[in-house]
């Protein structure tokens, strides 16, 4: 874990969120995430791949749309193992990368549809979450 996450001994514990072995698995193999998503509809990963595809092929809403499915998914999911609404969500531990392409690519799409607030938020919740993450997001595409 990096140092950043180390230097505040009293803020929360980072969230890790846990694999999703059959997601990589089936992704690796060629799988589309459009016919894994019906099999794995809480995989913040598979929204956020439906996000990216739909914003590559100009499909903004779509991008849109399926971002917001994406966070909402990742919401849940960290939640569930622990988070409460604060604290790190480091970009380094894979299975938070899904969460995070997904909040990232929601406020891409926010600000495209111009939406007046939620851009600045997510840009805020996205740095909060890791200030690596962005960087890393965008070296991907």
């Amino acid at each position: 874990m990096s140092d950043e996450f180390r230097k505040n001994l009293m803020g929360p514990e980072p969230t890790l969120l846990p694999a999703e072995t059959d997601v990589y698995a089936q992704l690796d193999a060629g799988q589309e995430a459009l016919d894994l998503v019906e099999k794995h509809p809480t995989s913040s990963l598979l929204w956020a791949v439906l996000a990216e595809e739909a914003w590559a092929e100009g499909r903004t809403i779509d991008s849109y749309a399926y971002s917001r499915v994406g966070y909402h998914r990742g919401l849940d999911s960290l939640r569930r193992n622990g988070w409460r609404g604060v604290g790190p969500i480091p970009w380094e531990h894979e299975p938070n990368q899904g969460f995070l392409r997904a909040l990232y690519s929601l406020g891409r799409a926010s600000s495209a549809i111009g939406e007046a607030d939620e851009p600045e938020r997510i840009e805020k919740f996205l740095n909060d979450s890791d200030p690596a993450a962005k960087a890393a997001i965008e070296a991907q595409g």
